[in-house]
């Protein structure tokens, strides 16, 4: 049994009959045409789109078993333009940590932008780490990435990468999806075609 599957998902017109399968500690690249339903997809992994057929399972447990938000801790799905959801840097990441408040004793924050930052002066690509590290700090099991380090500029893209990967290593997943023909390669992650 796979760490991380989906078995026969369907969703029409984008695709058909899609499975796939990750173990922990495993990333893969997802390429395919634009426009060819690789963000569709993904979000419906996530549990944010329906589906017409088939399941998804996270350590053998059925997507449809857990409640929405549960799942959507478990599997994280992060877009390709983040958005803040506070004033400060500091204030997006200590939200974060006041929901998981009962679940994780995590005081320290991430350090790769700066804390008293307000978050209306960052970049495309500063909010694509926003959004990382906020969702690091939720602790799913499976990041389902949406060219989410494509505003990035090449050393904070592969500084980006390099997180991931750390955090891959801890026992998670990662399914990637990237225009960047060279991201399987630098990363060593499996590249699946789509549909």
């Amino acid at each position: 049994m796979s760490f991380f599957s989906s078995r026969d998902l369907t969703r029409r017109p984008w695709f058909a009959d899609k499975s796939i399968a990750l173990e922990a500690g495993e990333i893969a690249v997802l390429r395919g045409p634009t426009g060819s339903g690789k963000t569709v997809f993904m979000r419906a992994l996530a549990d944010l789109d329906p589906v017409d057929s088939g399941e998804v399972l996270l350590a053998g447990v059925e997507r449809g078993t857990m409640s929405a938000p549960a799942w959507r801790r478990q599997v994280l799905y992060l877009r390709q333009r983040a958005t803040a959801l506070t004033p400060t840097v500091r204030a997006d990441y200590e939200r974060v940590l006041a929901l998981k408040a009962t679940e994780s004793s995590t005081t320290e924050l991430p350090t790769e932008l700066p804390l008293d930052r307000a978050t209306e002066q960052l970049s495309g690509g500063e909010l694509q780490w926003l959004a990382l590290e906020r969702a690091l700090l939720v602790g799913p099991k499976v990041l389902l990435l949406d060219e989410a380090s494509s505003a990035l500029d090449r050393e904070s893209a592969l500084r980006f990468e390099a997180r991931v990967l750390a955090y891959v290593a801890l026992g998670n997943a990662a399914l990637w999806v990237a225009h960047d023909t060279e991201l399987a390669g630098r990363i060593g992650a499996e590249e699946l075609a789509f549909p």
